[in-house]
């Protein structure tokens, strides 16, 4: 049985869906068009530091398939332009942790119908959160 299902998996393929978020120029989009040995922001306008004044957070899928050694994966890279750029960031974080509830809401309310064969996962597997070296930063507090 463990075969079986091994077998039929590695046929159908997985979905894997990575979120990338920190302020811009920190290398998220080098990072994972490297990691995966592609250009998924070849499209992309960048902003000069007006636009980026006003600019808020926004949330981007892009999705590729890859194949290696006969099994194939569907990646799709959430990315958040503007996250952490604004002057004023107290409420960024809001929309990334909205986007990330309403797809594990999505996938349960398909999950939990009466047709489950296609069912879509684009729930965030894995979020990588860019830090700045420079700036205010993060101190241990002394007691």
């Amino acid at each position: 049985m463990p075969n079986q299902v091994h077998r039929k998996s590695v046929k159908k393929g997985f979905d894997f869906t990575l979120m990338v978020a920190g302020e811009s120029g920190l290398g998220k989009s080098t990072l994972v068009n490297s990691l995966f040995l592609t250009d998924l922001y070849k499209d992309r306008k960048l902003l000069n530091a007006e636009e980026r004044i006003t600019q808020t957070v926004e949330i981007t899928k892009h999705t590729v398939d890859i194949e290696e050694k006969g099994v194939k994966l569907k990646l799709t890279i959430v990315d958040t332009p503007g996250f952490g750029d604004a002057v004023n960031n107290t409420e960024c974080w809001k929309s990334v942790a909205d986007y990330i509830d309403q797809q594990f809401e999505q996938y349960f309310r398909d999950e939990s119908g009466l047709n489950r064969k296609n069912i879509q996962d684009n729930r965030v597997h894995c979020c990588l959160y860019f830090i700045s070296p420079f700036g205010h930063g993060y101190e241990r507090q002394q007691i």
